[in-house]
């Protein structure tokens, strides 16, 4: 504030230059506070949960925040297509009642076999010291799970198979969707198990085999040993290896019409155990060697089988097919 000479201030005058307000300019304003003729104040926030903000009143005094998120979604928007469980596996996992296959093995009596209404209980070939059981002490949720005891021999192995479900996913010409809850008890070996099998009547009835080899997860084809990844420093690192004593959700698709695959772990793809159509290598360059795979498959088992004399004790719960994908949850 400048005053004239010769002239007097008056005191409404000296109070407003000691509160800054008679002339000021807009770098003396307190930070973080604008002109109410800005609008309403916002908060922005991405993904990464990192923030942004400009703060500003309005003539109620009121501010608003706007996120990009609607609470209770998981981060995810409901009006768009990423959060549909069925394609993106990020929202809500499908309800059990509507799906061909759902299984939390609740209802039979722990130490016994699960409900023969939907499974039976295998051993093909031959069969040895392979066990399975309901187990009241160990489950991904509501009390129970379903316990695999399999020794390091091929023919101590042992499933639980359906076939119902999967000739009424058939039926509706739909890729075949799954998912299951993992629990090993000690880490995959180097050398190759399975605990998971899909019989392909379009490949002589030889199985579509999921498991491991070179401690990661794998899949093979039993007609011709291909694996997916290929076995190489590369391949074995586009994998994932499986915690030990922890559950891990496990998703696949199978889509026999176009002669695709894909896997998700957790709600993550990965890479290195998709099959598409091109060969990319070191992943499924293997794969297309076999002109023309487009698989029918006609079973779903699981259970524990092994080549290289690994013994494991596993879980399996919330097992669920369908066709379209489930999601975890």
């Amino acid at each position: 504030m400048q005053i004239e000479p010769g002239r007097r201030p008056s005191v409404l005058a000296l109070w407003l230059a000691l509160l800054g307000l008679g002339g000021g300019c807009a770098s003396d304003d307190v930070a973080g506070e604008t002109d109410a003729s800005s609008g309403p104040a916002s908060v922005t926030m991405g993904a990464s949960g990192a923030s942004s903000a400009t703060a500003s009143t309005e003539g109620s005094g009121t501010e608003t925040a706007t996120t990009g998120v609607s609470a209770g979604t998981g981060g995810a928007d409901p009006t768009s297509s990423t959060s549909q469980p069925s394609s993106s596996g990020t929202g809500e996992p499908l309800s059990c009642a509507d799906l061909p296959l759902c299984d939390g093995f609740e209802g039979p009596a722990a130490g016994g076999p699960p409900d023969p209404s939907i499974w039976s209980v295998v051993s093909p070939n031959c069969s040895g010291l392979g066990t399975l059981a309901i187990d009241d002490q160990v489950d991904y949720r509501g009390g129970s799970s379903l316990r695999v005891d399999g020794a390091g021999g091929y023919c101590d192995h042992i499933f639980i198979a359906n076939e119902g479900a999967m000739a009424a996913i058939a039926g509706e010409g739909s890729p075949v969707y799954g998912r299951f809850y993992l629990r090993l008890g000690a880490a995959l070996g180097s050398g190759h198990v399975t605990f998971l099998t899909l019989r392909d009547d379009a490949d002589g009835g030889k199985d579509l085999r999921m498991g491991g080899q070179s401690e990661i997860l794998m899949w093979n084809r039993e007609s011709d040993d291909a694996t997916l990844p290929a076995l190489s420093p590369a391949g074995i690192a586009l994998s994932v290896q499986p915690p030990v004593d922890a559950w891990s959700c496990v998703e696949f698709m199978v889509d026999g019409a176009n002669g695709s695959l894909r896997t998700w772990v957790d709600g993550a793809e990965v890479p290195g155990l998709e099959v598409d159509g091109e060969p990319t290598m070191d992943v499924d360059q293997q794969w297309h060697q076999k002109a023309d795979w487009k698989p029918g498959l006609g079973d779903f088992k699981l259970g524990w089988e092994s080549y290289a004399g690994q013994s494991m004790t596993l879980w399996f719960d919330e097992v669920a097919l369908a066709g379209e994908r489930i999601g975890c949850g």
